[in-house]
């Protein structure tokens, strides 16, 4: 795993989060939530966590995905 960068909730990402993220990382943030987002790559692929409980990540095969994290 490597650590990307860090932002808040609300502001502008930083220019190292991926396009394909951003769409679902603005839906997250529209339910309300905030904290401090980590960008972090596994496997060289970009994944997104929300210290409130959501990650939002890219699949191998291309799909965008945002859900709570699990248990």
């Amino acid at each position: 795993m490597q650590l990307g960068t860090r932002w808040a909730t609300g502001s502008d990402a930083p220019a190292s989060v991926p396009a394909e993220l951003l769409p679902a990382i603005a839906e997250v943030e529209g339910r309300g939530l905030s904290g401090m987002w980590t960008l972090t790559w596994l496997e060289g692929r970009p994944i997104a966590e929300l210290d409130a409980g959501w990650e939002v990540l890219l699949t191998a095969s291309g799909d965008v995905i945002a859900r709570p994290f699990e248990d």
